[in-house]
């Protein structure tokens, strides 16, 4: 599959806001690092070309910055969504959490994109990144010869475990369309089941135990949307704050999961802003497991309208004691 440039998306972009079809940019702006890549609305094609940027560190889900801008911003705002974000994007409209027709969504293709704790775990004291046909050719403040560095080495977990390069919404499309992927995201969460009740325990226990309640999964989730979140309510006992017991460090991801359970997508955002690297994504695709294997498959975000298993009641569905018993053989 042919590579999208950024001299394409931002020609694609300026020729959009010079026409009137759209009044601003939701796009990638260079942050300190060539790394650091952080989201942006520009509002001019001058700001464009000064700062637009598209490289491999453009992992950011612009589906949930949708419910966030749509309503503050004036006129047609344009969005470029690789294919994982494309879900997210339906399961939003679905659940009537932003104005379709104030986007105008441009699909992009996405061969993966680079997780940089991976990276600079491979490569110590980055001072630039240039892409390569090789991989990325990586300059450090010690060395004066660079480090070639295989991007498939360095993907985020979502990307080496894509489910799908195929993009699910849109109006229009840069690039070849690509497929929904056979991928082994399962894998990881087939091993835990396969552990026993205290194993699975003590590895939770274990990973949970390093959360700071900084709240990154939860803002960056596109399926947290609630304007007023019970972990903000000073009269739950439980508003933000660092966790005093065990049982509360383990209260707020468990609910969370609860709460996006048939509408999480797999973005994988929790799991890619988390400062402390808990693999949280494990837990929502322990959900999407169960439900597909008690339900039939179902992919959150596939089609606008979809009502999830969960809220969708049919002669079909299992009995509890039918549950029960499917514990009772995978244990």
């Amino acid at each position: 599959m042919q590579k999208i440039t950024r001299e394409q998306l931002l020609d694609r972009a300026v020729a959009l806001l010079s026409d009137g079809t759209v009044n601003s940019v939701l796009g990638w702006q260079k942050g300190e690092f060539d790394y650091d890549v952080t989201p942006h609305i520009f509002k001019s094609a001058d700001e464009l070309k000064e700062g637009f940027v598209w490289n491999d560190f453009c992992y950011a889900n612009f589906s949930k910055y949708l419910v966030l801008k749509t309503d503050r911003i004036e006129g047609k705002l344009l969005v470029f969504l690789k294919p994982c974000d494309t879900y997210s994007f339906n399961q939003l409209l679905t659940e009537h959490r932003f104005d379709r027709e104030k986007v105008y969504a441009i699909g992009v293709g996405c061969e993966g994109m680079v997780d940089v704790n991976k990276l600079k775990a491979a490569v110590d004291g980055i001072s630039s990144i240039e892409a390569t046909e090789e991989g990325l050719k990586v300059t450090t403040i010690y060395d004066d010869e660079p480090t070639v560095v295989a991007i498939e080495n360095v993907l985020l977990e979502r990307c080496v475990n894509c489910k799908s390069k195929k993009h699910v919404a849109y109006d229009e499309l840069m690039g070849e369309e690509g497929e929904i992927i056979d991928s082994a995201r399962f894998d990881e969460v087939a091993a835990l089941e396969a552990m026993t009740a205290d194993e699975r325990f003590a590895f939770w226990q274990n990973e949970l135990s390093k959360c700071i309640r900084c709240n990154a999964c939860r803002d960056a989730c596109p399926a947290c949307t609630c304007e007023n979140c019970v972990f903000n309510n000073p009269n739950s006992g439980v508003e933000t704050k660092a966790p005093v017991t065990s049982f509360e460090e383990q209260m707020f991801h468990i609910i969370r999961a609860y709460h996006v359970a048939g509408r999480c997508t797999d973005c994988g955002e929790c799991s890619r802003v988390c400062p402390q690297n808990i693999p949280l994504h494990l837990l929502n695709r322990k959900f999407i497991k169960d439900i597909n294997e008690c339900y039939g498959d179902y992919q959150a975000g596939e089609e606008v309208g979809m009502r999830a298993p969960l809220v969708d009641y049919t002669l079909e569905d299992l009995e509890p004691g039918e549950v029960l018993n499917r514990r009772g053989e995978d244990a």
